[in-house]
C-alpha cells in the first residue's frame, strides 16, 4: 500500500471513529509502529487529525472535548483532580492553565460548586459550561492550535487587571533549583502573569514530571503555595519540595 493511500484511510477511520489507535492501525494496515507514527505526525501537522498519546483524535474531537482515552495518565490525574477539589471554595475567583491535567480537574468540579474561573484554554472553557453555577470567562487572543490556548499581547493584558484567590497551574517540569518550567516561551510568560495575579498558587503536576526542567522559566518554587500530585504525600520523590515550605497534597 501507498503511503498516500494509507494516510487517506487513517483520516478516513479518524472521522468515522473519532479516534484511532496506533497498534490497531499497524496491525490492521500491515504496517511499522513507527510508520504510523510518521504518518501521524504528518497529518498532524497538515492540520487533517490531531496526535495524541497512543493515537489520534479527530481536529473536531479535540476542539470540543478530549476523549477519556487521549488523556494520558488519566488515573493519575484523577487521582490529582480529587486532592485539589477542597481548594477550589464557593465564591472564589480562579485561573487555570491548559493542560490535561488541569482539564481532568475541572471536569470533576461539583456541578454545585459557585465560583467564577478565568482561563485561556479553549478545552477548558468548554468543559466549564457544563457546570451551571460556574461563571466562565474566556481569556481572549491569537489562539495557538497545537494546544488550544490563547497567546498574545491580549492575554497580559487582561490578566494583569484580575485580582484572582487561587491560579492552578498546569506544570511541564518542577525542579528544587529552578522551580516550575515550561517547554514554549509564550506559555511560560503566560503562567508567570497568571501567579503574579493571584493570592494563591497550586501546581498541579503527575509524578512523571518531578524532577524534570525544560528551557522557560514560569517560577521559583518560593511562588508555589500548594503541590498536588498523584504520589502518597509522604514518598521520597515530595520530601525534598516538602521542605520548601510547600503545601504538599
Amino acid at each position: 500500500m501507498k503511503k498516500n493511500e494509507r494516510q487517506r484511510l487513517i483520516v478516513d477511520k479518524v472521522m468515522l471513529h473519532r479516534k484511532v489507535l496506533s497498534d490497531q492501525l499497524a496491525l490492521e494496515l500491515n504496517v511499522s509502529d513507527d510508520t504510523i507514527r510518521r504518518d501521524l505526525n504528518e497529518l498532524d501537522e497538515k492540520g487533517l487529525l490531531t496526535k495524541v498519546h497512543g493515537g489520534a483524535v479527530s481536529s473536531i474531537q479535540k476542539l470540543f472535548y478530549y476523549n477519556e482515552n487521549a488523556v494520558f495518565n488519566r488515573e493519575e490525574k484523577k487521582i490529582i483532580a480529587a486532592k485539589a477539589i477542597p481548594l477550589l471554595e464557593g465564591g472564589m475567583v480562579a485561573i487555570l492553565s491548559g493542560g490535561t491535567t488541569n482539564l481532568v480537574f475541572v471536569s470533576a468540579l461539583p456541578k454545585s460548586l459557585k465560583a467564577t474561573i478565568y482561563t485561556y484554554s479553549l478545552e477548558i472553557a468548554l468543559q466549564l459550561t457544563d457546570h451551571p453555577h460556574i461563571e466562565t470567562i474566556f481569556i481572549g487572543g491569537k489562539i495557538q492550535k497545537k494546544s488550544m490556548v490563547t497567546i498574545g499581547i491580549d492575554v497580559f493584558q487582561i490578566l494583569s487587571k484580575i485580582h484572582a484567590d487561587i491560579c492552578f497551574v498546569g506544570a511541564s517540569g518542577i525542579t528544587l533549583n529552578k522551580g516550575i518550567t515550561d517547554e514554549g516561551y509564550e506559555i511560560a510568560l503566560i503562567k508567570k502573569a497568571m501567579i503574579d495575579s493571584s493570592d494563591k498558587t497550586v501546581s498541579l503536576i503527575t509524578s512523571n514530571k518531578l524532577n524534570i526542567r525544560h528551557n522557560y522559566s514560569v517560577c521559583p518554587l518560593s511562588e508555589i503555595d500548594v503541590i498536588v500530585s498523584d504520589l502518597d504525600r509522604d514518598d521520597k520523590l515530595l520530601k525534598a519540595y516538602a521542605q520548601q515550605d510547600i503545601l504538599i497534597l
